[in-house]
């Protein structure tokens, strides 16, 4: 057996631990849920939660799909979610920006920021401010791959979340998997913009899609087409990648100027 496959079936094997380890926080999450046919679930705390995206431009909607499930778990006793980041990559994915947040309806005043100078500090930091009980959500924002962030690291975050009620997100950037003890594992991309009101042409509300990869809360669905706002997730039915919102529009005769603001007359 080669070293890789030794490798291979050594994180088959801890997946499959932590399948049998944490089924009671599942199972007690698949209770909490509060689900509308058609909506984005409301999950419960005492999650691990992976979020994937392939491209660190995506920043911005990622900590977005994070923060918007940390603000349905604070409560009157959880009063914080708290923000960690290393210190050096706040430069190369910035930092969440409060008028923003209070646009979207979250509280900035809630949201406590930790700079960690290595991986080592950020993952004790994380186990540390989960495990108090004012803190309603541990986001970490993790830019790059470390190998301190394995199996192991995962295991731990995951039994103490549990242990305490406390949700944890973690951020990723890029395609690479490695073998994880997370309830749930999500990758989110940019979905088809919605119609301007005025300009059907011209790109809409941002909509993005949510890929549940790993773990199961609800049944049958493991998509869903997200916006933001103020009231927290919008959900939309999924279309069909590429279609052409003005495929159905009759053909033009002959070759025509093209009108101001697609339609409008150009002396409105």
């Amino acid at each position: 057996m080669t070293l890789s496959d030794r490798q291979q079936r050594l994180a088959a094997l801890r997946d499959s631990i932590a399948n049998i380890e944490r089924k009671p926080a599942l199972a007690e999450a698949r209770a909490l849920v509060e689900h509308q046919p058609g909506e984005f679930p409301v999950l419960a705390g005492g999650l691990l939660q992976e979020m994937f995206t392939d491209e660190r431009r995506n920043a911005g909607a990622l900590l977005g799909f994070a923060l918007g499930q940390a603000k349905g778990l604070l409560t009157e006793q959880r009063l914080a979610v708290v923000y960690l980041q290393l210190a050096d990559e706040a430069q190369k994915l910035g930092m969440p920006y409060g008028p923003g947040l209070l646009s979207f309806g979250f509280d900035p005043d809630a949201l406590v920021f930790v700079r960690a100078a290595s991986m080592a500090e950020l993952l004790w930091a994380a186990e540390e401010a989960i495990a108090c009980r004012a803190v309603a959500a541990v986001v970490a924002d993790i830019g790059s791959h470390s190998r301190l962030l394995d199996f192991t690291a995962s295991r731990r975050l995951s039994m103490r979340s549990a242990a305490t009620g406390g949700s944890i997100f973690l951020l990723r950037y890029g395609q690479g998997r490695q073998a994880s003890a997370a309830h749930l594992r999500w990758r989110l991309s940019p979905d088809q913009s919605a119609q301007k009101r005025y300009d059907a042409k011209a790109p809409g509300p941002l909509r993005w899609r949510a890929q549940l990869e790993k773990g199961a809360i609800i049944k049958n669905q493991t998509e869903f087409v997200l916006g933001w706002t103020e009231n927290g997730f919008a959900t939309f039915t999924a279309q069909r990648r590429g279609a052409d919102r003005h495929a159905g529009g009759a053909p033009l005769p002959r070759i025509v100027p093209a009108q101001l603001a697609d339609g409008l007359s150009q002396t409105a």
